[in-house]
Protein backbone atom coordinates (compact mmCIF):
# COMPACT_ATOMS: atom_id res chain seq x y z
CA UNK A 1 0.00 0.00 0.00
CA UNK A 2 1.47 3.33 -1.03
CA UNK A 3 -0.09 5.44 1.70
CA UNK A 4 -1.77 8.85 1.55
CA UNK A 5 -0.08 12.05 0.40
CA UNK A 6 -2.11 14.69 2.23
CA UNK A 7 0.96 16.37 3.76
CA UNK A 8 3.44 19.04 2.78
CA UNK A 9 7.20 19.23 3.06
CA UNK A 10 8.28 22.04 5.33
CA UNK A 11 10.84 22.59 8.04
CA UNK A 12 13.54 24.81 9.52
CA UNK A 13 15.39 26.46 6.64
CA UNK A 14 18.78 28.09 6.68
CA UNK A 15 18.68 31.02 4.27
CA UNK A 16 22.28 32.19 4.68
CA UNK A 17 25.37 31.62 6.80
CA UNK A 18 23.89 33.53 9.72
CA UNK A 19 21.30 30.78 10.17
CA UNK A 20 23.96 28.89 12.15
CA UNK A 21 23.55 31.55 14.85
CA UNK A 22 20.03 30.33 15.57
CA UNK A 23 18.33 32.21 12.73
CA UNK A 24 16.67 29.42 10.75
CA UNK A 25 13.11 30.07 9.56
CA UNK A 26 10.23 27.61 9.22
CA UNK A 27 8.92 27.39 5.66
CA UNK A 28 7.96 25.03 2.86
CA UNK A 29 10.68 23.31 0.84
CA UNK A 30 11.08 25.13 -2.50
CA UNK A 31 11.68 21.98 -4.57
CA UNK A 32 11.42 18.68 -2.69
CA UNK A 33 12.63 15.51 -4.38
CA UNK A 34 10.31 14.32 -7.12
CA UNK A 35 8.58 11.06 -6.18
CA UNK A 36 9.98 7.83 -7.55
CA UNK A 37 8.48 4.40 -6.91
CA UNK A 38 11.65 3.31 -5.10
CA UNK A 39 11.12 6.07 -2.52
CA UNK A 40 9.75 6.17 1.01
CA UNK A 41 8.11 9.21 2.60
CA UNK A 42 8.71 9.52 6.34
CA UNK A 43 6.66 11.40 8.94
CA UNK A 44 9.50 12.64 11.14
CA UNK A 45 9.26 12.15 14.89
CA UNK A 46 12.93 12.65 15.83
CA UNK A 47 16.08 14.12 14.32
CA UNK A 48 19.52 14.27 15.86
CA UNK A 49 21.67 17.40 15.66
CA UNK A 50 25.05 16.70 14.09
CA UNK A 51 28.09 18.94 13.80
CA UNK A 52 27.68 18.63 10.03
CA UNK A 53 24.44 20.59 10.34
CA UNK A 54 26.25 23.61 11.74
CA UNK A 55 29.18 23.38 9.33
CA UNK A 56 26.68 23.37 6.47
CA UNK A 57 24.48 26.15 7.81
CA UNK A 58 27.47 28.50 7.95
CA UNK A 59 29.07 27.26 4.70
CA UNK A 60 32.06 26.06 6.71
CA UNK A 61 32.93 23.23 4.34
CA UNK A 62 32.39 25.27 1.20
CA UNK A 63 29.46 27.14 -0.32
CA UNK A 64 26.10 25.81 0.84
CA UNK A 65 23.18 25.46 -1.54
CA UNK A 66 20.73 27.77 0.22
CA UNK A 67 17.99 27.54 1.30
CA UNK A 68 18.91 24.39 3.19
CA UNK A 69 17.07 22.22 5.69
CA UNK A 70 19.71 20.31 7.62
CA UNK A 71 19.43 17.18 9.73
CA UNK A 72 20.55 13.69 8.70
CA UNK A 73 19.76 11.62 11.76
CA UNK A 74 16.11 11.05 10.97
CA UNK A 75 13.63 8.68 12.59
CA UNK A 76 9.90 8.50 11.96
CA UNK A 77 7.05 6.54 10.44
CA UNK A 78 6.85 5.40 6.82
CA UNK A 79 3.69 7.00 5.42
CA UNK A 80 4.21 6.28 1.72
CA UNK A 81 6.10 3.36 0.21
CA UNK A 82 6.77 3.13 -3.51
CA UNK A 83 5.59 0.20 -5.60
CA UNK A 84 9.17 -0.61 -6.66
CA UNK A 85 10.75 -0.61 -3.22
CA UNK A 86 12.79 -3.85 -3.15
CA UNK A 87 11.21 -6.64 -1.14
CA UNK A 88 14.56 -7.05 0.60
CA UNK A 89 14.03 -3.68 2.31
CA UNK A 90 10.91 -5.10 4.03
CA UNK A 91 9.44 -1.63 4.53
CA UNK A 92 5.70 -1.04 4.71
CA UNK A 93 3.48 1.88 5.64
CA UNK A 94 3.47 2.36 9.40
CA UNK A 95 6.95 0.98 9.99
CA UNK A 96 9.40 2.92 12.14
CA UNK A 97 12.33 3.81 9.92
CA UNK A 98 15.38 6.03 9.78
CA UNK A 99 17.69 7.86 7.37
CA UNK A 100 21.34 8.78 7.85
CA UNK A 101 23.69 11.14 6.06
CA UNK A 102 23.42 9.56 2.60
CA UNK A 103 20.24 9.67 0.55
CA UNK A 104 21.43 8.11 -2.70
CA UNK A 105 24.29 6.56 -4.63
CA UNK A 106 24.25 5.34 -8.22
CA UNK A 107 24.01 1.64 -7.16
CA UNK A 108 25.12 0.65 -10.65
CA UNK A 109 26.78 -2.77 -10.98
CA UNK A 110 29.79 -1.24 -12.77
CA UNK A 111 30.38 1.30 -9.97
CA UNK A 112 33.44 0.07 -8.10
CA UNK A 113 32.34 1.67 -4.84
CA UNK A 114 28.68 0.63 -4.86
CA UNK A 115 29.53 -2.91 -5.97
CA UNK A 116 31.99 -3.21 -3.09
CA UNK A 117 29.72 -2.02 -0.28
CA UNK A 118 31.41 1.39 -0.25
CA UNK A 119 28.37 3.46 -1.20
CA UNK A 120 29.41 6.58 0.78
CA UNK A 121 32.36 7.01 -1.59
CA UNK A 122 30.30 6.74 -4.81
CA UNK A 123 31.08 9.65 -7.13
CA UNK A 124 27.34 10.14 -7.64
CA UNK A 125 26.41 10.10 -3.97
CA UNK A 126 23.70 12.50 -2.80
CA UNK A 127 23.73 13.79 0.76
CA UNK A 128 20.53 13.81 2.80
CA UNK A 129 20.50 17.61 2.72
CA UNK A 130 21.99 20.33 0.57
CA UNK A 131 22.65 18.18 -2.50
CA UNK A 132 21.21 17.98 -6.00
CA UNK A 133 19.56 14.86 -7.34
CA UNK A 134 20.14 13.90 -10.98
CA UNK A 135 16.77 15.42 -11.89
CA UNK A 136 17.80 18.78 -10.41
CA UNK A 137 15.65 18.61 -7.31
CA UNK A 138 17.21 19.32 -3.92
CA UNK A 139 17.66 17.10 -0.89
CA UNK A 140 16.20 18.46 2.34
CA UNK A 141 16.93 17.07 5.78
CA UNK A 142 15.21 16.22 9.01
CA UNK A 143 14.59 19.47 10.89
CA UNK A 144 11.19 19.09 9.33
CA UNK A 145 7.84 17.34 9.33
CA UNK A 146 8.48 14.94 6.42
CA UNK A 147 11.37 13.45 4.47
CA UNK A 148 11.55 11.64 1.14
CA UNK A 149 14.46 9.26 0.50
CA UNK A 150 15.34 6.33 -1.75
CA UNK A 151 14.37 3.14 0.08
CA UNK A 152 17.87 1.69 -0.34
CA UNK A 153 18.99 4.29 2.22
CA UNK A 154 16.02 3.91 4.58
CA UNK A 155 16.46 1.57 7.54
CA UNK A 156 13.99 -0.18 9.80
CA UNK A 157 14.60 0.68 13.43
CA UNK A 158 14.77 -2.37 15.74
CA UNK A 159 11.98 -2.53 18.29
CA UNK A 160 14.48 -2.54 21.15
CA UNK A 161 15.79 0.94 20.28
CA UNK A 162 14.07 4.11 21.41
CA UNK A 163 13.57 6.57 18.54
CA UNK A 164 15.38 9.38 20.34
CA UNK A 165 18.37 7.08 20.89
CA UNK A 166 18.37 5.60 17.39
CA UNK A 167 18.37 8.98 15.62
CA UNK A 168 21.92 10.12 16.51
CA UNK A 169 23.26 6.67 15.69
CA UNK A 170 22.39 7.19 12.02
CA UNK A 171 25.29 9.59 11.51
CA UNK A 172 27.12 10.05 14.80
CA UNK A 173 27.06 6.36 15.59
CA UNK A 174 27.92 4.99 12.18
CA UNK A 175 30.74 7.52 11.71
CA UNK A 176 32.70 5.76 14.45
CA UNK A 177 31.25 2.25 14.15
CA UNK A 178 32.43 1.86 10.56
CA UNK A 179 36.14 2.62 11.16
CA UNK A 180 36.10 0.54 14.34
CA UNK A 181 34.73 -2.42 12.41
CA UNK A 182 36.91 -1.88 9.34
CA UNK A 183 40.04 -1.78 11.48
CA UNK A 184 39.41 -4.84 13.56
CA UNK A 185 38.02 -3.52 16.84
CA UNK A 186 37.36 -6.48 19.08
CA UNK A 187 39.07 -8.83 21.54
CA UNK A 188 42.80 -8.22 21.65
CA UNK A 189 42.57 -4.63 20.36
CA UNK A 190 43.46 -1.64 22.50
CA UNK A 191 41.47 1.29 21.19
CA UNK A 192 41.74 5.01 21.80
CA UNK A 193 38.98 7.49 21.05
CA UNK A 194 40.27 11.04 20.64
CA UNK A 195 37.69 13.72 21.43
CA UNK A 196 34.88 12.54 23.67
CA UNK A 197 32.07 14.74 22.45
CA UNK A 198 29.06 13.67 20.43
CA UNK A 199 31.00 11.42 18.05
CA UNK A 200 33.60 10.29 20.54
CA UNK A 201 31.12 9.12 23.13
CA UNK A 202 29.68 6.79 20.49
CA UNK A 203 33.21 5.58 19.86
CA UNK A 204 33.58 4.58 23.50
CA UNK A 205 30.16 2.89 23.59
CA UNK A 206 30.68 0.90 20.39
CA UNK A 207 34.32 -0.04 21.02
CA UNK A 208 33.29 -1.51 24.34
CA UNK A 209 30.27 -3.29 22.84
CA UNK A 210 32.50 -4.78 20.12
CA UNK A 211 34.69 -6.37 22.76
CA UNK A 212 37.86 -4.28 22.60
CA UNK A 213 40.31 -5.42 25.24
CA UNK A 214 40.93 -1.85 26.34
CA UNK A 215 39.12 1.39 25.54
CA UNK A 216 40.75 4.72 26.32
CA UNK A 217 38.94 8.05 26.11
CA UNK A 218 41.23 10.96 25.21
CA UNK A 219 40.09 14.55 25.58
CA UNK A 220 41.50 17.87 26.72
CA UNK A 221 39.98 18.36 30.14
CA UNK A 222 39.39 16.14 33.14
CA UNK A 223 35.77 17.25 33.62
CA UNK A 224 34.52 14.45 31.34
CA UNK A 225 36.46 11.67 33.05
CA UNK A 226 33.64 10.35 35.25
CA UNK A 227 31.20 10.36 32.33
CA UNK A 228 33.58 8.55 30.01
CA UNK A 229 34.35 5.86 32.57
CA UNK A 230 30.61 5.37 33.09
CA UNK A 231 30.26 4.90 29.33
CA UNK A 232 32.57 1.91 29.64
CA UNK A 233 36.05 3.28 29.02
CA UNK A 234 38.83 1.54 30.93
CA UNK A 235 40.98 4.65 31.10
CA UNK A 236 40.83 8.38 30.46
CA UNK A 237 43.59 10.76 29.38
CA UNK A 238 43.13 14.51 29.95
CA UNK A 239 45.75 16.07 27.70
CA UNK A 240 45.62 19.56 29.22
CA UNK A 241 46.18 18.28 32.75
CA UNK A 242 49.46 16.43 32.18
CA UNK A 243 52.21 17.79 29.97
CA UNK A 244 53.80 14.36 29.60
CA UNK A 245 50.63 12.40 28.75
CA UNK A 246 52.01 11.34 25.38
CA UNK A 247 55.17 9.91 26.96
CA UNK A 248 53.38 8.16 29.80
CA UNK A 249 51.03 6.39 27.39
CA UNK A 250 53.42 5.89 24.47
CA UNK A 251 52.99 2.71 22.42
CA UNK A 252 49.91 1.67 24.38
CA UNK A 253 47.23 1.52 21.66
CA UNK A 254 46.63 -0.51 18.50
CA UNK A 255 43.97 1.74 16.99
CA UNK A 256 42.96 5.38 17.40
CA UNK A 257 39.78 6.88 15.99
CA UNK A 258 40.04 10.66 16.07
CA UNK A 259 36.81 12.66 16.15
CA UNK A 260 38.46 16.05 16.75
CA UNK A 261 37.76 18.80 14.21
CA UNK A 262 40.47 21.25 15.25
CA UNK A 263 43.37 22.35 13.06
CA UNK A 264 45.43 22.80 16.23
CA UNK A 265 45.08 19.30 17.65
CA UNK A 266 48.39 17.69 18.73
CA UNK A 267 48.40 15.11 15.96
CA UNK A 268 52.05 14.07 16.33
CA UNK A 269 51.53 13.42 20.04
CA UNK A 270 48.47 11.29 19.34
CA UNK A 271 50.57 9.13 17.02
CA UNK A 272 53.05 8.51 19.83
CA UNK A 273 50.31 6.55 21.62
CA UNK A 274 50.25 3.92 18.87
CA UNK A 275 52.24 0.74 18.89
CA UNK A 276 54.36 -0.24 15.91
CA UNK A 277 52.09 -0.78 12.89
CA UNK A 278 49.21 0.89 14.72
CA UNK A 279 46.39 2.63 12.88
CA UNK A 280 45.12 6.21 13.17
CA UNK A 281 41.75 6.93 11.55
CA UNK A 282 40.50 10.51 11.21
CA UNK A 283 36.74 11.08 11.14
CA UNK A 284 36.56 14.66 12.42
CA UNK A 285 36.45 17.16 9.55
CA UNK A 286 37.79 20.62 10.46
CA UNK A 287 36.90 23.59 8.30
CA UNK A 288 40.62 24.38 8.13
CA UNK A 289 43.60 22.17 7.35
CA UNK A 290 44.89 19.42 9.59
CA UNK A 291 48.07 20.23 11.55
CA UNK A 292 51.49 20.03 9.92
CA UNK A 293 53.42 16.95 10.89
CA UNK A 294 56.92 15.54 10.53
CA UNK A 295 56.87 12.41 8.37
CA UNK A 296 58.84 10.46 10.96
CA UNK A 297 55.88 10.78 13.32
CA UNK A 298 54.28 7.95 11.37
CA UNK A 299 56.96 6.28 9.25
CA UNK A 300 59.16 5.75 12.31
CA UNK A 301 56.78 3.05 13.62
CA UNK A 302 55.13 2.08 10.36
CA UNK A 303 51.91 3.72 11.51
CA UNK A 304 49.03 3.82 9.05
CA UNK A 305 47.07 7.05 8.63
CA UNK A 306 43.57 6.85 7.21
CA UNK A 307 40.18 8.45 7.05
CA UNK A 308 36.60 7.27 7.15
CA UNK A 309 33.28 8.82 6.16
CA UNK A 310 29.96 7.63 7.64
CA UNK A 311 29.29 3.98 6.70
CA UNK A 312 27.57 1.76 4.18
CA UNK A 313 23.89 0.77 4.35
CA UNK A 314 24.93 -2.75 5.37
CA UNK A 315 27.05 -1.36 8.20
CA UNK A 316 24.21 0.86 9.40
CA UNK A 317 21.89 -2.13 9.63
CA UNK A 318 24.57 -4.12 11.43
CA UNK A 319 25.22 -1.25 13.86
CA UNK A 320 21.52 -0.92 14.70
CA UNK A 321 21.27 -4.64 15.39
CA UNK A 322 24.35 -4.50 17.63
CA UNK A 323 22.95 -1.50 19.51
CA UNK A 324 19.69 -3.38 20.08
CA UNK A 325 21.41 -6.59 21.15
CA UNK A 326 23.85 -4.85 23.52
CA UNK A 327 21.34 -2.30 24.81
CA UNK A 328 23.55 0.61 23.78
CA UNK A 329 22.07 3.88 24.98
CA UNK A 330 23.68 7.13 23.84
CA UNK A 331 23.80 10.07 26.22
CA UNK A 332 21.36 12.54 24.74
CA UNK A 333 19.42 15.70 25.53
CA UNK A 334 15.91 15.84 24.07
CA UNK A 335 14.74 19.22 22.74
CA UNK A 336 11.41 20.07 21.07
CA UNK A 337 11.69 20.60 17.31
CA UNK A 338 10.17 24.06 17.77
CA UNK A 339 13.30 25.03 19.73
CA UNK A 340 15.75 23.93 17.02
CA UNK A 341 17.32 27.39 16.73
CA UNK A 342 18.33 27.45 20.38
CA UNK A 343 19.42 23.83 20.18
CA UNK A 344 21.99 24.47 17.43
CA UNK A 345 23.36 27.42 19.40
CA UNK A 346 23.70 25.19 22.46
CA UNK A 347 25.31 22.45 20.39
CA UNK A 348 27.90 24.84 18.99
CA UNK A 349 28.58 26.15 22.50
CA UNK A 350 29.43 22.63 23.67
CA UNK A 351 26.46 22.31 26.01
CA UNK A 352 25.27 18.94 24.68
CA UNK A 353 25.96 15.92 26.87
CA UNK A 354 26.58 14.34 24.48
CA UNK A 355 24.14 14.60 21.56
CA UNK A 356 20.91 16.53 21.06
CA UNK A 357 17.83 14.89 19.59
CA UNK A 358 15.05 17.11 18.31
CA UNK A 359 11.59 15.74 19.09
CA UNK A 360 8.87 16.68 16.64
CA UNK A 361 5.97 17.24 18.99
CA UNK A 362 3.50 16.90 16.08
CA UNK A 363 4.47 13.29 15.41
CA UNK A 364 6.25 11.86 18.45
CA UNK A 365 4.10 9.56 20.55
Amino acid sequence: MAGSTDYSFEGWMGLDKFSAEGKMVWQKFPSPKMWEETDVDIEISHCGICGSDIHTLRSGWGPTLYPVCVGHEIVGKAVRVGSKVPASRNIKVGDRVGVGAQARSCLEPDCEECASGLEPYCRHSVNTFGSKYPDGSISYGGYADYNRTDSRFVFKIPDALDSADAAPMLCGGITVYSPLKQNGCGPGKRVGIVGVGGLGHFGVLFAKAMGASKVVGISRRADKKDDVLKMGADEYIATEDDESWNKKHARSLDLIVCTVSSPSMPLSKYLQLLRTKGEFIQVGAPEDKLPDMNAFAFIGKGVKLGGSMIGSPAEIEEMLQLAAAKNIKPWINKVPMKDANQAIVDMEAGKARYRITLVNEKHAS
